[in-house]
């Protein structure tokens, strides 16, 4: 029985996010990319603290993945000019501390990548709150 509720609850989850996903504009695909890489550094933190390895390293694989094939693939370098390839670089550097974490069991470059994720998330969203958002085909430019 239990098991079934699982399936279940997990397959509402599933359709709420889908849902989500399908209704976002791409300013908001961005921030849900932000949280979820967010999320999945905190969890690796998380893991690593327990003594977790499997976990941790899915969660460190997790927010790379997030990284460079979310966030940073979605670049526009040629609209986003400076700007853009800045964030290519820093989502380069992120992805390179998250291997170093994983492969020496350092919670240190997890925050860090952790703190330079919270920024960038937060100025997104103050880009959307002031409207800029709107103005501009986003495109990650940071998506413009």
């Amino acid at each position: 029985m239990y098991t079934q509720s699982r399936i279940a609850a997990n397959a509402y989850a599933n359709v709420g996010l889908e849902t989500g996903v399908m209704a976002a504009n791409p300013h908001q695909l961005i921030i849900m990319l932000y949280e979820g890489a967010e999320l999945s550094v905190r969890m690796a933190i998380r893991h690593m603290n327990e003594g977790d390895l499997v976990k941790k390293s899915a969660a460190v694989t997790k927010a790379s993945t997030i990284i460079l094939e979310g966030l940073r693939a979605a670049l526009d370098t040629r609209q986003g000019g400076d700007l853009a390839i800045q964030l290519d670089a820093l989502y380069d550097y992120m992805g390179k501390r998250l291997m170093l974490a994983h492969l020496k069991n350092q919670t240190e470059p997890l925050e860090e990548v952790l703190g330079l994720l919270r920024e960038l998330h937060t100025a997104w969203k103050q880009i959307g709150a002031t409207g800029q958002a709107a103005a501009t085909p986003l495109q990650h430019p940071i998506a413009a």
